[in-house]
């Protein structure tokens, strides 16, 4: 045996091991916050009056293209969400009739709500299993923006975006 041969020690097995991802890394989207989206996106956030008609909601949603309407009374009050899902269930129910119809009769009255602080992570599982795209943002019984699951998984792609271009530069050099 050479002289320069050395056993295996008990110590070498036992060396700290790196991981390039750990649980926590992986689930960095649970950092991220709403206010990162509104930060962004900005807290515009178009309403509409619970006595104005579908026929009324239609030609916002499509001249703003968005898919949701908040239903608010004069003061601004959150009384309920009008998305185009909504739209299209009464479109199905009553052919023909559905435009005429009032906003109240058709909205989610009972609205999901987040805050700015609330992680997207929550938000996110809040709406899949919820099975709607749009949530409120609210502050001090305030209307203070509009977050879309569209949002949180675009979020979500540039952070991973952002991850991936940095572990490059890490390899790189």
């Amino acid at each position: 045996m050479p002289t320069s041969y050395q056993a295996p020690r008990r110590s070498d097995s036992e060396r700290s091991k790196e991981v390039s991802q750990s649980a926590a890394s992986n689930l960095s989207a649970g950092t991220g916050k709403v206010k990162d989206i509104i930060r962004k996106k900005g807290d515009d956030v178009f309403s509409i009056r619970p006595q104005d008609t579908l026929g009324n909601a239609v030609q916002l949603l499509s001249e703003k293209r968005i898919g949701a309407l908040i239903v608010a009374d004069a003061n601004g009050t959150l009384l309920g969400i009008l998305s185009e899902r909504d739209i299209v269930r009464k479109l199905a129910e009553t052919p023909g009739r559905t435009l005429p119809q009032k906003v109240e009769e058709v909205m989610t009255a009972n609205v999901e709500v987040c805050t700015r602080d609330e992680p997207l992570i929550s938000v996110l599982r809040r709406m899949t299993e919820g099975r709607f795209r749009h949530m409120p943002v609210m502050e001090d019984n305030r209307l203070v923006g509009i977050v879309t699951i569209g949002d949180v998984v675009n979020h979500r792609l540039n952070e991973l975006e952002f991850e991936a271009l940095q572990l490059k530069q890490l390899i790189v050099g």
